[in-house]
């Protein structure tokens, strides 16, 4: 799609209100951005009144301290070794080394040039922001996270672990020349006022930590502030609203709060606090569901959000205020939902986008992680982020997040968990994602990923690329990669552009019924089709069974392809046993898969194709050859069933044979197969919500 598409596309997802305020903010921001900002901050005109604004910043009065001698010296002695993770990390700061994604380190020769990113070696424009196309001009991932400067509070916690100048010399030289080289509303750094708000929280908390460091001059502290000033007044001037009002507005109000509240000298500090905790409060209950899923339907933006959420929170808290009482319920409530789907040991299910992006960079872990997550959340005493971020009292450790064991159903967020022996099953029977646009969402709705032993076995391949690989970006969030159904090879959804669907497919769950282990949902993607198809189905997966059924029902006008899919983790290989393909990991058998249909169809199998089928992307930016198996029904007329074993073996000499499946409109279908020493027969009646049965009888 041309630049011009991409414009009529998504202009047909705004209303007219939004229309009329994206003009009025690209006015606003190219003005900016000619006649940049250089007022004096804090306001005093007078020499004296800067001078006590630097001693009130230097000795913390009237706000809350993060990172600080007393407390890095309590850490340093509880928590060497992940002291040591945080040095070693500053010291490849120093060393002008850095690694975003999980991917290997580059290094920048010398001194920093914060508008080229040294992998590809282009060099971005040092334009206004707002003339910098970053859809068009290249991939802008890799120079926004360097502009981020989510290292410094690295450099700083290394100071005030140390003691070592060179430190806090560094940090400090690094802010200068960023200074330098990014005026206020020029280049790609400044292209949103998400990048400016994550890049504030960050500097506003490191230097908190340098306030001590002898390179902390006055001039320093003022220049920096200006520019934190800067980006507060834009974070909340050009907040993403509307059709935008994803995780980049919580973006922008974290960091207008985290500005106002490290630095209440600034004029503008009590009203951004203000405005910016409010509608944080606001976003929480939107973003942040009831049941505790995240609004944008990707378990890894869900980390990234709550922790939007958690830092403001943290400081207000740290400050000694009262807490903020929805912000705090929806960070507890994100965690029970994360700790709900990995108990036991279970692998974090993913689905949607995800970067393994960072609110905050205060433990150097390479990718953001549930674990860490959650430790922060819980205030762990062994966990440094949390260290910093809690009230450091010896009752402030709040209660554990209210985590769903076994069996659950989470309807706003539309994920079913059904757990059995050795294994946790999920099916999504959520929505594409948030807003019109749906920006991080996948076309994979009905989508069921199996895990076994805390391994993931079918699970959904990840993310690609965003920017940089434009057919990669189609192949991972479109149907055919995913463990659902695709019809003639066609997404679900309609895509019309690398963040934006123009048609969502919506699901609608018809019965969950957890004491059974069976849902049962369909979804309307494919009705648009001149010869609509309706998608219905039903996993059926009881707690006290080691095997389960996805029966697929696809019903309507016309001749269409099917297509099944179930990709495989990277470390597993599948071998071809007459009618199952068995999959392996290490030789050892983890699952049987068995496939029948109504229709003529073919199993098939790819590792590494062409086509974008048969890869995964375990971190952002990066692809691994992968199994992906299923079934093809060519140019059947409709309608036609498909029926899936996924049977976890119990020992090596168990087999899964004899899978029949009839379907009858009138009458409805069953399936039946041998799976051992048992043989399970499932009848489902499409015409009544559900109506499943399963019966096993006994081999003798």
């Amino acid at each position: 799609m041309g630049k011009l598409g991409w414009y009529v596309a998504r202009a047909r997802m705004m209303g007219l209100g939004e229309i009329a305020w994206r003009i009025a903010t690209a006015a606003r921001g190219a003005g900016r951005a000619l006649v940049s900002p250089a007022r004096s901050v804090p306001a005093e005109p007078a020499e004296s009144g800067r001078d006590l604004a630097f001693e009130g910043f230097r000795s913390a009065v009237g706000r809350p301290v993060v990172l600080d001698a007393a407390r890095a010296a309590m850490i340093a002695r509880e928590l060497p070794d992940q002291v040591d993770e945080v040095v070693r990390s500053a010291d490849a700061v120093l060393d002008g080394t850095f690694a975003f994604f999980g991917q290997d380190p580059v290094r920048f020769p010398d001194l920093i040039d914060w508008n080229v990113d040294p992998r590809t070696g282009r060099r971005w424009p040092h334009k206004p922001a707002a003339r910098i196309n970053h859809r068009t001009y290249g991939d802008p991932k890799w120079i926004w996270e360097l502009n981020r400067l989510q290292h410094l509070p690295w450099l700083a916690q290394a100071w005030l672990f140390t003691g070592e100048n060179r430190y806090a010399d560094a940090a400090l030289d690094q802010l200068d020349s960023w200074l330098d080289q990014n005026p206020t509303g020029r280049g790609i750094a400044w292209r949103g006022g998400f990048e400016a708000g994550l890049r504030a929280m960050s500097v506003a908390i490191a230097i908190q930590g340098l306030r001590h460091a002898p390179a902390m001059t006055a001039g320093r502290y003022r220049r920096i502030v200006t520019m934190l000033a800067e980006s507060a007044e834009m974070c909340w001037t050009d907040r993403s609203r509307f059709s935008s009002a994803n995780n980049h507005v919580l973006g922008e109000l974290a960091g207008t709060a985290a500005v106002a509240i490290l630095h209440p000298e600034l004029p503008g500090a009590r009203r951004w606090e203000r405005n910016a905790l409010a509608a944080l409060e606001r976003e929480a209950d939107r973003q942040i569901l009831p049941d505790g899923a995240g609004a944008e339907q990707s378990s890894s933006y869900l980390i990234f959000s709550a922790q939007l959420l958690l830092v403001p929170a943290a400081l207000v808290r740290l400050r000694g205020d009262r807490p903020l009482p929805a912000i705090d319920a929806a960070v507890r409530r994100s965690a029970g939902f994360l700790a709900g789907l990995t108990a036991g040991g279970d692998p974090l299910p993913r689905y949607g986008d995800e970067d393994g992006g960072f609110a905050l960079r205060l433990h150097p872990e390479p990718v953001a992680t549930v674990g860490r997550h959650l430790a922060l959340v819980d205030a762990a005493p062994d966990d440094l982020a949390a260290r910093w971020l809690t009230v450091p009292t010896a009752d402030s450790r709040p209660a554990p997040p209210a985590a769903n064991a076994g069996d659950w159903y989470a309807p706003h967020g539309g994920v079913v968990v059904l757990r059995g022996p050795g294994r946790r099953i999920t099916m999504d029977v959520g929505p594409l994602g948030y807003l019109s646009l749906a920006a991080h969402g996948h076309a994979d709705a009905l989508a069921v990923t199996v895990a076994a032993a805390g391994h993931d076995v079918v699970g959904d391949p990840g993310t690609g690329s965003y920017y940089a690989e434009p057919s990669w970006r189609r192949a991972f969030r479109g149907t055919r990669t995913h463990a659902t159904v695709a019809v003639d090879d066609l997404d679900q959804s309609v895509s019309g552009g690398p963040f934006l669907w123009t048609r969502h497919a919506r699901t609608t769950v018809r019965a969950v019924d957890l004491e059974r282990g069976i849902v049962e949902a369909e979804h309307d993607g494919y009705r648009r089709l001149d010869d609509p198809v309706r998608h219905l189905r039903y996993l059926v997966a009881g707690p006290d069974r080691d095997w389960a059924l996805v029966l697929d029902l696809l019903d309507g006008r016309g001749r269409h392809r099917f297509r099944t899919s179930w990709p495989l983790h990277p470390a597993l290989d599948v071998d071809d046993r007459q009618d199952v393909q068995v999959v392996l990991r290490a030789g050892v058998p983890v699952l049987h898969v068995a496939s029948t249909s109504t229709a003529p169809g073919r199993p098939y199998r790819v590792r590494g194709g062409a086509d974008g089928l048969g890869w995964w992307s375990e971190r952002f930016e990066s692809r691994t050859p992968a199994w992906l198996i299923g079934t093809v029904v060519e140019d059947a007329r409709c309608p036609v069933a498909i029926a899936t074993v996924l049977s976890i073996p119990n020992d090596r000499m168990q087999k899964l044979e004899g899978l029949s499946i009839a379907w009858d409109r009138s009458g409805g279908a069953e399936v039946t197969w041998t799976n051992g020493s048992t043989q399970p027969v499932v009848r489902v009646d499409p015409s009544t919500p559900g109506a499943v049965s399963c019966d096993l009888l006994v081999r003798t």
